[in-house]
């Protein structure tokens, strides 16, 4: 059992008398996370599993009438529901039971998808939850085979709680690893030979079928050939009109599909910056896989360090921006933006946070120069009250100050 960074968090905020509900994209590590927190007595419902859920959709008051057998216990009985989604009567239910006795039982709900849930209109139990999301892992949880340098260097610092420093971090790796096979904890903890294998069969047994289940795909041919070009173009700017061209579906198609991998957890978008006082900035999202490896396997492509050696810059760049994505997530008090205009000026990433603004560079490169950094000095002219500093993540061996204010980072440091 490796450590997880929000085990720490989940594991206090379990205690609270509340309804915990945590989601996330398959293979994450909900479940095996929950297992380690939750008593070894704790009633498990398993609804990946066909038998169980069928019994369930079939008839929802088993659930109330299982709850209500159960034995009292003095710090209440926890249920632990996996794939509530599929089963949006069984959050009805646990509502009854929680405002008919608040103490009696510890209620867990866990997901992989909230399509379902938002277009049935689910109860997500309002003023008697708490809602938790688990991510692929993130650079604290799996460290480069290196010291890391003070948090204070990084433009979003993640630091483990000081009372809970990892005895059992997931193994090292260096850059081109991460940016070939992503960061599921599963991929990472496997032996490098099966880490294609597990991410195409990811694609296929998990993704394919899971959409297939949850949505009423009317051409399924159509949607896995937007599913292989989303995939491809992961992290590029959204142009739904050149996307429905390329894959025979309409726009408005296009965009549901979108928001179906949104929903299922597969892919965040990230929007344009549009406070600059420029008049010429872009406006529409760039739209991002969740995780490197599963994108590569999405797209067809074999993941392998020799696949990123081909063309590493954009990956990289991907790579730096679920990173940053992941952890204001976590932190939950910050947005990630991009900037570009029509005339070409851009920054890669923009961290809002706290009333600030820090401005991200990704290059690949180990000798990062002023040239990198010419972009992130306009924006800094152009915000001097909200821009403190600049970064340029990059692959420079320590960390190096490119000009006043600006600062270039290994990307270890991120």
């Amino acid at each position: 059992m490796f450590d997880r960074w929000y085990s720490h968090t989940l594991a206090q905020k379990v205690e609270r008398p509340f309804v915990h509900l945590l989601f996330g994209a398959r293979q994450t590590g909900k479940s095996t996370l929950l297992a380690s927190l939750l008593p070894s007595d704790a009633v498990r419902i398993d609804l990946a599993d066909p038998s169980q859920r069928a019994r369930y959709l079939a008839d929802p008051g088993e659930f109330l009438r299982m709850c209500r057998a159960l034995p009292a216990q003095p710090r209440g009985r926890v249920v632990f529901v996996d794939e509530a989604q599929t089963v949006p009567a069984i959050f009805d239910a646990v509502q009854h039971l929680y405002d008919a006795d608040k103490t009696r039982f510890r209620f867990v709900l866990c997901g992989s998808s909230a399509r379902k849930l938002r277009m049935t209109g689910a109860n997500l139990l309002p003023g008697r939850s708490f809602l938790h999301h688990l991510y692929p892992l993130v650079l604290a949880e799996q460290p480069p085979p290196m010291l890391i340098p003070a948090p204070s260097q990084s433009p979003l610092p993640f630091p483990w709680p000081a009372d809970a420093r990892p005895a059992h971090p997931f193994m090292a790796w260096e850059l081109e690893p991460r940016l070939a096979y992503g960061a599921l904890p599963g991929v990472v903890a496997s032996v490098e030979t099966d880490r294609a294998d597990i991410l195409r069969a990811f694609t296929a047994a998990h993704l394919e079928e899971e959409i297939r289940r949850e949505t009423m795909v009317r051409d399924w041919g159509v949607f896995l050939r937007f599913l292989r070009f989303a995939a491809l173009e992961s992290g590029q700017i959204l142009n739904y009109a050149a996307i429905s061209q390329e894959t025979g579906a309409s726009a408005h198609t296009v965009k549901s599909y979108y928001q179906m991998l949104e929903d299922m957890f597969i892919g965040f978008h990230v929007p344009a910056f549009s406070r600059s006082p420029r008049k010429n900035v872009l406006s529409t999202s760039r739209f991002f896989f969740f995780d490197l490896g599963i994108r590569h396997a999405a797209a067809g492509l074999t993941p392998s360090v020799e696949m990123v050696q081909g063309n590493p810059g954009p990956i990289f760049e991907q790579w730096v921006g679920i990173e940053l994505w992941k952890r204001l997530q976590y932190a939950g008090d910050g947005q990630l933006h991009y900037f570009r205009t029509r005339d070409g000026a851009e920054v890669d990433f923009v961290i809002e946070r706290g009333g600030k603004w820090t401005p991200v560079e990704v290059k690949w490169t180990d000798h990062p120069s002023a040239k990198d950094a010419r972009h992130l000095r306009v924006f800094m002219q152009e915000n001097p009250k909200t821009v403190d500093r600049g970064y340029i993540i990059c692959r420079c061996p320590t960390p190096q100050m490119i000009e006043d204010g600006i600062l270039a980072l290994p990307w270890w440091c991120l």
